[in-house]
């Protein structure tokens, strides 16, 4: 157990590195968080310095999510406190539980007095190294409702909410068989919920009516 509580705290701590508020005062020796909605992640970047740098902060963030499933994770040196699972969900489980750490990292910062992104593009790196298929799918989702409305927030919101979905239609109906599902889907919910909670500002932007449109050239 001390050895997993170890994974959490490493992969928290490389969440928490503030990619956005790095990159925004490297380019224009700003703080991100004083410009646009105010928010330290991608879309905000995108906002205030165009789509390259958000892009960019964006796959910076998404990396950390995968760092935490792939290396960190792979530092768990025990077996799993729950006697039923077998080994396969042992070592998801601490994958996924990696992951969320990062995620939480991410949205709560100890480098930002812990205000930072909204999880998505973390998340979307740790889910995207267990669920590779379910997640270019959810990406497909996102691009066409963002395509559509021009509000990322909902893009993000719709896309979080789908992977579960995706998950249970593909396992139960086309028989994918992915591996670890029964760990998987649970925290799919999870990481959905978390994702809606961190934007629920936006969603009453939304249903207000005044939430902002993106805009993919530079703002001045």
């Amino acid at each position: 157990m001390l050895n997993l509580i170890v994974i959490v705290i490493l992969s928290y701590l490389v969440g928490s590195i503030p990619t956005s508020i790095l990159v925004t005062r490297w380019v224009k020796n700003v703080d991100i968080r004083n410009y646009g909605s105010g928010n330290a992640g991608g879309t905000n970047v995108m906002r205030v310095l165009g789509w390259k740098y958000g892009v960019f902060v964006i796959l910076l963030d998404a990396f950390k999510g995968a760092i935490a499933v792939i290396f960190i994770a792979r530092l768990y040196l025990g077996s799993f406190p729950f006697p039923n699972a077998t080994p396969f969900d042992d070592f998801t489980l601490v994958q996924i539980i990696a992951g969320l750490a990062a995620v939480l990292g991410h949205i709560w910062t100890i480098f930002a007095d812990f205000k930072g992104g909204k999880g998505i593009a973390t998340a979307l790196g740790f889910l995207m190294t267990l669920i590779t298929v379910d997640m270019l799918l959810a990406i497909a989702v996102f691009a066409i409702v963002v395509y559509i409305s021009k509000y990322i927030s909902l893009g993000s919101i719709i896309a979080a909410v789908s992977v579960p979905v995706i998950v249970l239609v593909r396992e139960n109906i086309f028989g994918a068989q992915i591996q670890g599902y029964q760990t998987i889907l649970p925290f799919c919910v999870l990481v959905a919920l978390l994702v809606i909670y961190t934007h629920r500002a936006n969603l009453l932007r939304l249903i207000n009516g005044k939430e902002n449109r993106i805009n993919f050239s530079k703002k001045k």
